[in-house]
């Protein structure tokens, strides 16, 4: 089957206060195919899309949606035109359930109420043509993060779209869950649906697309059918430089225990005990790396650690000193940096400046008060420096840190929390969201710790993230750690059979 165009955007321009996010940008996108938006934290990719559905309008340039030149206003017209997008971070209301989310704002009536047993028998109708099985009965509250994307995904084929927008999928989805994801989005294409993945995950381009535009700094690089790629080229176009992609760190032998954990337990929101008993001791000049399938204590064990919530037996001792229970001020006092799995609920007050969530945790510290309060000049110039150093795409440190891309308020975090030089630094899910270069950068950081002494406890669901950097691997399921073996002597396959809950013996 002949392709055709069915979104083409022409000189699209579009600048923001001190930033222009999109620079006379020429995109087309055919019917029936899987094109990816590739590019670095920052580089334009989500504002382009925004432009496309309405939610920013641009500076220059005309979109033509199957030829015709339209202006797409707002997204009620963009979902006229048959296009829907899913965002990064889901839009559905927590207490409703999945069918009420589905047709909400279309909403099936009898009468002037909602005819619910319509809406279900609607959303079993359209889950099982398009292969994407949802229970339309379960509260939002209650399923998976996998699960929502789908009922996101659902949510834009009820109101009729023919071309979807996914802005960075998988940035919170389990290995499974984005293989899942590969598989739904290749059924879709070949229901007739077209598809623009917004992503700077280089395996999911190689593994989903068919071809792929990078855009850096808001111009576009080159585009290319993904056939004719490969993942090194397409590093290189993103960053604009060579990217390696191996971790780099010599051997090293640890020292003594910085952070031991004795028979630590600790209860989920739901008052159910979600970390039991958990043993483990990470030593100066070692990253020890947790792995294990999203859910199984990995937050509470972690919360625990760093005073967010008390546990309910055990203890925590830090260079030989107890530290159990101690609010998180003390802990991070006591010498342990935090990089949490949730930028925007513990890692950044989003409505502070840059330059004031740069000092979070330190703003007792006496180089940052001044007589009669805090020393702003002092501050900003620590903000800069930290910006520079670790590259924060910003405009200035006095930004409101909303404002700046997922990515970069990572960056920031990381920054942070690195800069303070900690004894400890327990890093969760510290590469989320960040791109090839980013990523590199992020581990180069984290294996210098580890080669300075420091002692740092990584938790990822990236399995390869784990293996690569890790120097011992513990694995956690149902809330024990079921086993904890040598980097050198880990493979997907052993580690993937531990984190689904059986043993070293299945493996033979």
């Amino acid at each position: 089957m002949k392709l055709s165009t069915v979104i083409e955007m022409k000189g699209i321009s579009k600048s923001f206060p001190g930033i222009k996010a999109n620079d006379n940008i020429n995109l087309s996108v055919e019917k029936g195919e899987i094109h990816v938006l590739l590019g670095e934290n920052g580089a334009g990719k989500s504002t382009l899309m925004n432009i496309l559905y309405g939610l920013y309008q641009p500076d220059e340039g005309q979109i033509y949606v199957k030829e015709k030149a339209i202006r797409i206003s707002n997204p009620n017209i963009a979902i006229t035109l048959g296009i829907g997008m899913v965002h990064q971070h889901f839009m559905l209301v927590q207490p409703f359930t999945v069918a009420e989310n589905i047709v909400l704002g279309s909403e099936p009536k009898k009468g002037t109420s909602l005819d619910l047993d319509k809406a279900v028998k609607d959303v079993e109708e359209l889950s099982k043509k398009y292969e994407l099985k949802v229970d339309p009965n379960s509260l939002i509250s209650d399923i998976s993060v996998g699960m929502q994307q789908r009922v996101e995904i659902l949510k834009t084929l009820y109101r009729g779209a023919d071309i979807l927008i996914l802005d960075e999928p998988t940035a919170v989805l389990t290995p499974q869950e984005i293989e899942e994801l590969g598989i739904i989005l290749k059924s879709l294409v070949n229901q007739g649906k077209t598809i623009i993945l917004i992503t700077h995950k280089l395996k999911e381009v190689m593994a989903m697309s068919d071809r792929v535009t990078i855009i850096r700094r808001g111009k576009v690089i080159d585009t290319l059918h993904t056939k004719d790629t490969n993942i090194d080229e397409l590093a290189e176009k993103m960053v604009g430089r060579k990217v390696n992609l191996q971790v780099e760190k010599s051997d090293k032998q640890a020292a003594s225990p910085v952070l031991e954990v004795k028979g630590l337990k600790a209860l989920d929101t739901r008052g159910l005990e979600a970390v039991k008993g958990v043993d483990f001791e990470v030593r100066g000049g070692e990253i020890l790396g947790i792995a294990g399938v999203d859910g199984n204590g990995q937050t509470q064990l972690l919360q625990a650690l760093t005073g967010l919530q008390k546990p309910t037996a055990g203890e925590v001792l830090l260079n030989g000193k107890e530290i159990t229970a101690l609010p998180p001020r003390d802990v991070i006092e006591s010498g342990v940096g935090h990089i949490p799995e949730d930028r925007h609920k513990r890692g950044l007050v989003l409505n502070f400046s840059l330059a004031e969530n740069a000092i979070l945790g330190s703003h007792r510290n006496k180089n940052f008060r001044g007589r009669f309060g805090m020393n702003y000049p002092k501050i900003r110039e620590h903000a800069r420096r930290l910006i520079h150093d670790f590259d924060v795409r910003t405009p200035n440190e006095n930004v409101e840190a909303r404002s700046l891309s997922g990515g970069n308020q990572q960056k920031m975090i990381i920054a942070r929390e690195v800069d303070r030089d900690p004894g400890l630094c327990i890093a969760a899910q510290p590469t989320r969201g960040l791109d090839v270069g980013a990523i590199e950068f992020v581990h180069k950081r984290l294996v210098e710790l580890r080669d300075s002494g420091k002692a740092v406890l990584l938790v990822s669901l990236e399995l390869d993230e784990i293996m690569s950097l890790s120097d011992r691997i513990a694995v956690m399921y149902d809330g024990k750690i079921v086993a904890i073996v040598d980097a050198k002597d880990a493979t997907e396959k052993k580690l993937g059979i531990l984190m689904a809950g059986g043993s070293l013996q299945d493996e033979k």
